[in-house]
């Protein structure tokens, strides 16, 4: 099955792409993605499966020993990133929702990650700035509030590893970002943050048309 948010490719070259990405979801994921999928239309804020795929692969070869998770939802997205860490390795995970995140705790019960994921509840710039000195993150996953987008890349970067790398969500933003003037505050909050990233000398980025578009941004 094509990615829930793939809107940039034609149908049936999405529909093959997924069906080409490997592994497809095993049991305990797709329990998670029915479970998550009774929330009703709140469910859209579910990664697709291909992009579960991506994040396995890019914390997999990046051998992560710490990842930071801004947005956790239901959990899907750091099952996937647990999954692939190397034995030392964690997940911290920023979300503000017990509710959704009660889901995700016991998706990641089941799936025997549970151990390695750190949840903290409350803001994620509170989290992010209470992380103690010297702390050096490996890689981190942006799914959160999109006007905070390029606040939280500012607090991610002093603490990502040189060549650490960032991959940020819905950065396309169902094509709205080619709107010179975005119909709502998150259309315009991207289209800025999308400027803003191609203009940082600090990283270097590109975007992806995987689900609601991607970014994955590497450090200078």
């Amino acid at each position: 099955m094509a990615s829930r948010s793939t809107r940039f490719l034609d149908p049936a070259v999405a529909e093959y792409c997924a069906a080409h990405s490997a592994p497809q979801p095993d049991p305990v994921q797709a329990r998670l993605i029915a479970r998550t999928a009774e929330l009703g239309p709140v469910a859209g804020m579910q990664i697709g499966p291909d992009q579960g795929v991506l994040l396995a692969a890019l914390v997999a070869a990046t051998a992560a020993r710490l990842v930071v998770e801004i947005g956790t939802f239901t959990g899907y997205s750091a099952l996937c990133m647990a999954r692939a860490l190397r034995p030392d390795g964690r997940l911290i995970a920023c979300d503000v929702s017990e509710e959704w995140t009660a889901i995700a705790r016991e998706a990641w019960a089941d799936a025997g990650v549970a151990e390695r994921i750190d949840l903290r509840l409350g803001p994620a710039l509170d989290t992010l700035r209470a992380l103690a000195p010297g702390t050096v993150v490996d890689f981190a996953f942006i799914d959160a509030d999109k006007p905070n987008y390029a606040t939280y890349v500012d607090e991610l970067l002093p603490r990502l590893r040189p060549n650490g790398l960032i991959l940020v969500d819905n950065t396309l933003w169902s094509g709205e970002v080619l709107d010179p003037d975005p119909a709502d505050e998150y259309g315009t909050a991207i289209a800025r943050f999308n400027d803003a990233m191609a203009a940082d000398e600090r990283v270097d980025a590109v975007i992806l048309p995987l689900g609601d578009g991607v970014t994955l941004l590497r450090k200078q």
